[in-house]
């Protein structure tokens, strides 16, 4: 028991110091060194501790706090009424204890109100006879930081109240009010930002929020002016005298304040999970970063009578979306072979549920990467994923470093041949150069049966695995030689579902001549290359027999990438698979024709998450208008399409001077 006791104070201590540092080092210096995901989950797991130990508790402790010391800069503001931080629910479940919390100390079936919980910094704005006096930080809760002059540049900020604006008023106009709300930035301003920041070699911004802090912070406001920060009220803290949430709202906006239009009155439960689910749905197209919703009683003599514990409401809390990113620990790193036979180190995980999916291993690309990351075996990491994008590790919590942490070291050989693995020349991946790898050939088979390939519905990795185990195939040219029969002897194959894979084999014979080149795995060679070899050779006959020279003169076709075309053709094993394949019955068709030439002659790049369609689709939509959708920017890119959080590609087209385009830019442009 001793034991357990000391090793609870340690892990207690060990999150204080890390806590209080990224702390600082994010509301005073504007400075994190990891994502807020990161540090949320350090505040949870601390927090959990403390339930279960609570004689632990110190008055000093993060969890007994609201915010950060002011900055030295500004003067200090003491509070009239703290400025309270709201209590996190990660789950449905976790927000129908606390519904039912609010029906005993509430009553029965209690009325809520549902607003954003936008991603900025808490402001306090004092009037007096209607004109602004004060505007402060939330600070450490209990007093914060006078940033009068630099709100007054915030234009979402009125100076002086209007009184209702002629509309019918709520209450009574108070000569003193104190307003609280959201100092926000749009993720355009961010984006224009670190675009400058990028052209300049300076610094990039981590987040709205952070830029946000950061602007509002300045001790010269005409830097503040220049960020276009905006503001969103949410509350009345002096001078309220409505009787409802619902009522502040239209208060605030009779003031002339801006409040969230979304927000509104959620009568039943089941209103709040529709509130939920529609916010988190249209999250990516709001102007403003959220990362969840605000869900409130609605009745304010309910809310003050429920009162507050710590320093949170019991009556409101944040209801927060599935988080795209976690902390959890990586236990080992392994490397994996690709079809290329390119060596990608992965990172091995205490499994993590990350946007509903639990996450065990991640990528950490390659040996550069993890130098940058500066990870070991034994840290404790920020692990991200977004959309269907591979999970990856995004930072490292460094304090919480074990003892015991190991430096990776790259292998000398491959985990699944024992050749040597290289590194090229002028590249940043090891490779494994057997063309006879087992984990090549495995690899080139999941590839060439994906969607992008054969397209062959039903036949997954786990399925290709079983047919190698068993012998019952050797290459690709063996998949459309099996029968049913064949997968009876396979583990939780009925009748029903073996019939299902030998029609989708079977349908999967005819395939388009770019898709078959696709399917090869020829190395550099993508989608868009493909249909450029399929347009000017027509047949695969044509293409086998191509000298580097004929490659070279198909335009997007570089000397590099024509090598490894004629290269791969002059070896003999993929001349005799490609007689194999034709042997089994698989049918070469011709591409589909454009169905429009609007897009003609232009090539696009798409970088980032787009709202209205995925990538392949968009990349597919500019092929049937005559264009070229490719994965590389260079100087003849016509344009590149930049959808939320876009990657390195959007550096690359300001460093070439190629025109980047918003998604609905793109789409005016194919309406033309």
């Amino acid at each position: 028991m001793p034991k357990k006791n000391t090793n609870a104070a340690v892990k207690v201590k060990t999150l204080r110091d890390a806590i209080e540092r990224h702390r600082h080092l994010y509301y005073v210096l504007d400075a994190p060194e990891i994502t807020d995901a990161a540090f949320d989950v350090l505040m949870r797991k601390l927090e959990e501790i403390e339930r279960a130990r609570p004689d632990l508790i110190t008055p000093d402790s993060p969890t007994q706090r609201v915010g950060s010391a002011p900055a030295k800069e500004f003067q200090k503001v003491a509070h009239e009424h703290p400025m309270l931080s709201l209590t996190d629910v990660m789950s449905e479940e976790e927000f129908a204890v606390w519904h039912e919390r609010m029906e005993k100390l509430a009553g029965d079936a209690p009325e809520y109100f549902g607003e954003l919980k936008f991603d900025g910094l808490a402001l306090s704005l004092l009037y007096e006879n209607g004109v602004l006096v004060r505007a402060a930080t939330r600070g450490d809760g209990t007093t914060g930081e006078n940033v009068t002059q630099n709100v007054r540049t915030i234009s979402a900020v009125p100076l002086r109240l209007e009184q209702y604006r002629g509309k019918k008023h709520i209450g009574t106009f108070m000569s003193r009010i104190e307003v609280r709300g959201e100092v926000v930035m749009t993720k355009k301003t961010l984006d224009e930002i670190n675009a400058a920041q990028r052209a300049k070699g300076e610094k990039e911004y981590a987040n709205t929020r952070n830029l946000a802090a950061g602007s509002l912070r300045q001790l010269d406001p005409k830097i503040t002016a220049s960020r276009k920060l905006d503001f969103f009220a949410y509350g009345v803290a002096v001078g309220n005298s409505t009787h409802t949430h619902e009522e502040e709202h239209t208060l605030l906006s009779s003031l002339g304040f801006r409040t969230d239009r979304t927000a509104r009155l959620l009568a039943a439960l089941s209103d709040v999970e529709k509130y939920f689910t529609e916010i988190e749905k249209k999250r990516e197209k709001l102007e403003y970063h959220i990362d969840g919703i605000v869900i409130a009683l609605n009745s304010r003599e309910a809310f003050e009578r429920v009162g507050v514990v710590g320093r949170a409401p019991r009556g409101a809390v944040a209801y927060k979306f599935a988080p795209e990113e976690a902390v959890t620990v990586l236990k080992d790193i392994i490397v994996q072979i690709g079809r290329t036979g390119a060596a990608t180190p992965v990172a091995v995980l205490t499994p993590v549920r990350i946007g509903g999916v639990l996450v065990s291993r991640a990528t950490l690309h390659n040996v550069d990467e993890i130098e940058r990351l500066g990870v070991r075996i034994g840290d404790t990491v920020s692990v991200g994923r977004a959309g269907d994008v591979i999970p990856d590790i995004r930072s490292v919590i460094t304090d919480l470093r074990p003892k015991n942490a190991k430096i990776f070291h790259m292998p000398n050989d491959c985990p699944a041949c024992g050749k040597a693995l290289i590194r090229p020349v002028g590249e940043v991946q090891h490779r494994c150069i057997n063309i006879h790898c087992p984990a090549r050939h495995r690899e080139s088979l999941y590839h060439a049966v994906s969607k992008h390939g054969f397209d062959i519905d039903g036949l997954g990795p786990k399925i290709i695995d079983q047919l190698l185990d068993v012998g019952l195939m050797r290459d690709l040219s063996d998949i459309f030689l099996i029968t049913k029969d064949d997968l009876a002897q396979l583990d939780r194959f009925g009748e029903k579902s073996a019939e299902n894979l030998v029609r989708a084999i079977h349908t999967s014979k005819k395939i388009p001549f770019s898709r078959c080149i696709v399917a090869l795995g020829i190395r550099h060679v993508g989608e868009e290359t493909a249909r450029d070899l399929s347009a000017h050779f027509h047949t695969l006959e044509t293409l086998m027999s191509a000298s580097v020279e004929q490659l070279e003169a198909i335009p997007n076709v570089g000397t590099q990438m024509a090598r490894s075309i004629a290269e791969y053709f002059r070896s003999a094993p993929n001349r005799e698979l490609v007689k194999k394949l034709l042997a089994s019955g698989v049918h070469i068709i011709k591409d589909q024709q454009h169905s429009g030439t609007i897009l003609s002659g232009k090539s696009f790049v798409f970088t980032g998450e787009l709202s209205s369609m995925s990538r392949d689709a968009a990349k597919q939509f500019v092929r049937d208008l005559g264009g070229s959708a490719t994965e590389s920017v260079s100087k003849s890119t016509s344009y590149v399409v930049a959808g939320e959080t876009p990657g390195s590609k959007l550096a690359k087209a300001e460093s070439l001077g190629v025109p980047i385009i918003s998604e609905e830019e793109f789409l005016k442009i194919t309406r033309k």
